[in-house]
């Protein structure tokens, strides 16, 4: 008797829930609220201005290219027109060995800013971690000639030329 009433109330509790859904369960939430008013939203944030820029160029001097790289990342993202922040993501690539996305990067900062000392040095960096140092020199030279004066330059000129003296790589 006792196991048929609990069953009577399960069947009309079941019922009377099955009447008030109007879609399946797999929409409901933990509050009742539609899944859709729970949905991750942090992709979408707001970032004061350079937040994201300062945080990356920290992790990038701390030599944290990883952390520095996923940073960069989300800054291209929320600013898809600032050559700062491509040429971290671009920079910060090239240090995990990511030449692939490196090379992305550097297309679209050579719309943006091809004729940039920062740029024709990231470049030419990026070809002599690849040891491809012929065309690494055309670039540093490049911007030799843009900016003598650029210690960028002049510093990846003595690694060019310290390089050279090992295996040949490219």
């Amino acid at each position: 008797m006792w196991l048929r009433r609990q069953f009577s109330a399960f069947a009309v509790s079941v019922f009377v829930l099955a009447g008030c859904q109007s879609g399946d369960l797999a929409n409901l939430s933990t509050y009742g609220d539609s899944a859709a008013s729970n949905e991750d939203l942090s992709k979408v944030a707001y970032y004061r201005d350079d937040e994201l820029l300062t945080q990356a160029n920290v992790q990038f001097k701390e030599k944290n290219f990883g952390k520095a790289y996923a940073i960069y990342k989300r800054a291209v993202e929320v600013y898809p027109k600032d050559p700062v922040a491509w040429l971290g993501y671009s920079a910060s690539a090239d240090m995990i060995g990511r030449f692939d996305n490196a090379d992305i990067g550097y297309k679209r900062l050579a719309r943006m800013i091809p004729n940039r000392p920062e740029y024709l040095n990231n470049v030419g960096y990026s070809y002599m971690l690849r040891g491809n140092l012929i065309s690494a020199r055309r670039y540093f030279l490049k911007a030799y000639d843009i900016d003598p004066n650029n210690q960028t330059t002049a510093n990846n000129l003595e690694l060019l030329r310290n390089s050279v003296s090992f295996a040949n790589r490219g």
